[in-house]
């Protein structure tokens, strides 16, 4: 399967509150509406991170489909319409990046409700090519990152490479996803991991967001 994801800023004016009740209600039941989608989970960016100042994005929106076709053939549909008519009531729908990706399950494990997920947004290093950098993210970089037993499970959200054709480039290379049983195991130090990220990711921390799934369509 192939897997959209979308990172969603609210609409100004609009409260964090308003705009994850809007999200999970009215929306999320036009969006599952759309022919073709077999999975969507929404990730609401923790209350508790706003306490840190204005987080990268308000959410996370994933969304599966059997293949890139099942998504064009959306498109001219009424559905697929609704779902864009209704996301600047509470989006800011400029500022929504979009990433097309495969998925590779680094380390399998449940998708507990109430988990904390943490999702990261990387940038490959100058010079490396997106083979390159998948290669050594997924070989190399994924076993450091699932060996401590705080996490849970930890997937790789590789871009697709049809991404980069004609000089294109997509708004992450990849985006990674963590799921920790609590804040502690989160914070767990993990400096083989972060080390090796100096490998193969442009300098400095990526942007991320610690969120709590709501899992709207599919197991």
């Amino acid at each position: 399967m192939v897997k959209l994801i979308a990172c969603l800023k609210r609409k100004p004016g609009v409260s964090v509150e308003q705009s994850q009740r809007h999200w999970r209600t009215q929306h999320a039941e036009i969006v599952v509406r759309q022919e073709g989608l077999r999975r969507y989970v929404q990730n609401h960016v923790a209350p508790e991170s706003y306490a840190m100042g204005e987080p990268a994005f308000d959410g996370v929106a994933e969304a599966w489909f059997d293949d890139v076709d099942a998504m064009r053939r959306l498109a001219p549909s009424a559905e697929y319409r609704a779902v864009r008519d209704d996301e600047p009531h509470f989006l800011d729908v400029p500022a929504m990046k979009v990433v097309l990706a495969d998925e590779f399950v680094a380390k399998d494990g449940p998708e507990s409700a109430g988990a904390l997920k943490l999702i990261s947004f990387l940038t490959r290093k100058p010079g490396l090519t997106p083979e390159a950098f998948q290669q050594h993210w997924r070989e190399v970089h994924a076993p450091l990152v699932a060996a401590p037993p705080a996490v849970r499970r930890y997937v790789q959200s590789h871009a697709r490479l049809g991404g980069y054709a004609g000089g294109r480039a997509p708004a992450y290379d990849g985006v990674a996803l963590l799921w920790f049983d609590d804040e502690a195991g989160l914070r767990a130090p993990n400096a083989r991991a972060r080390a090796d990220g100096d490998a193969f990711m442009a300098p400095g921390p990526p942007p991320f967001v610690l969120t709590r799934p709501h899992v709207v369509l599919g197991a």
